[in-house]
């Protein structure tokens, strides 16, 4: 079934009823009177690296954001007609999604998990867009009382943790950090609310542990903090994220979630590959490919294409020569290009891949299934 035969079967809920969900919330863009019903609002992140990483994203899937001006909060996509862009702090994104100002939002998945509390309103899309990196941690001090702590068993198991004097931890994670502690069965635990400069928090005994995002564990080892084994709440990446309420019951919403998963799904598959051309002396195309297929780095995404390559001589058009084209990662090029000289290869040529498109992307079916369609 095609995507815009299912669409027309399942049906959509009628204008009237989407006016009636928009108007019910504050929404962001109140002020903007000539926002359409018909509109996607898809939120980013505002300010910072995740901000230029996410418009360099975009960028490269040929969805680039154009902004008027640079100090506006609303900007388009050429690309997607019915799209608008909202730039938000990541929270806001993730709250707007549950009220209903936005649609779809890009954020990091630390943030939808602990702003989104798991809400089963809020759909993640696509889970892993390859910047953001980081993950959530427990880091303690190296010194003092928790030298010999390397671990969160042992961490628990310290004595000195009572219900009168808890292990004091501060956070900007007020719903991850009490739920990971309770999951993990640890008891005695007090948390402060915390922003910014949260490594300094035991070293002024304010706290005896801290739990916050950790990208390299530079600054932590500069601070004398170091993590602990099983201590990580989460592993987080810039994720796309949308309202169920808004693709099952919004025109469009539906839609422009598959065009923007596809481009991106094509975009981040091609990532790290390259497309190797070498010419072969051969005497059929199902001979080279016999010998390009009996090397383990040389099979490609589904096989190597075989096409012959004409030569005239002596005014005879005769094909020796075959062409092959396979797709090779980054991390097995020049290995890849050792084998196919060894097999009569020459003549090689390399190019970066940009997109691989599949007939559909496995993420789109899973969205689906969530959504009952």
């Amino acid at each position: 079934m095609s995507f815009y035969s299912m669409m027309s079967q399942i049906g959509l809920t009628p204008v009237l009823q989407v006016v009636k969900y928009r108007s019910s919330s504050n929404c962001c863009c109140s002020s903007s009177s000539s926002i359409s019903e018909t509109q996607v609002l898809n939120g980013l992140p505002s300010k910072g690296r995740m901000s230029s990483d996410t418009l360099d994203l975009l960028k490269d899937c040929q969805l680039s954001v154009k902004q008027v001006n640079p100090r506006q909060y609303v900007a388009q996509i050429p690309q997607l007609s019915n799209l608008e862009v909202w730039f938000q702090r990541p929270k806001d994104i993730v709250r707007k999604l549950l009220s209903g100002d936005l649609d779809l939002g890009i954020v990091g998945l630390d943030i939808v998990t602990e702003f989104g509390q798991g809400n089963d309103d809020l759909i993640i899309v696509h889970e892993a867009l390859e910047y953001g990196d980081c993950r959530l941690s427990i880091a303690i001090p190296q010194y003092g009382i928790f030298e010999n702590v390397n671990s969160l068993e042992e961490l628990a198991k310290m004595p000195q943790w009572t219900k009168e004097k808890p292990l004091r931890v501060a956070t900007g994670f007020t719903y991850l950090g009490p739920k990971f502690m309770k999951d993990n069965g640890i008891k005695h635990v007090a948390f402060s609310t915390a922003d910014g400069a949260l490594e300094a928090a035991p070293a002024m005994g304010i706290a005896d542990a801290i739990l916050d995002l950790v990208s390299s564990g530079t600054t932590l080892k500069e601070n004398n903090l170091k993590e602990i084994e099983g201590g990580t709440v989460l592993e987080s990446q810039a994720a796309l994220v949308a309202s169920r309420k808004s693709m099952i019951g919004r025109k469009g919403v539906l839609e422009t979630t598959h065009e923007m998963l596809e481009r991106l799904e094509a975009h981040l598959r091609a990532m790290g590959q390259f497309t190797v051309t070498a010419n072969m002396r051969g005497s059929s195309a199902e001979e080279v490919a016999e010998r390009v297929l009996s090397q383990p780095s040389l099979a490609g995404l589904q096989g190597p294409t075989v096409s012959p390559v004409f030569l005239k001589r002596d005014g005879k058009v005769s094909a020796d020569y075959y062409a092959i084209v396979i797709c090779v990662p980054k991390k097995a090029l020049y290995k890849s290009i050792q084998q196919l000289r060894a097999i009569g290869g020459s003549g090689v040529l390399i190019s970066p891949l940009t997109y691989i498109f599949d007939e559909e992307t496995p993420r789109w079916r899973q969205l689906l299934s969530k959504l009952g369609l």
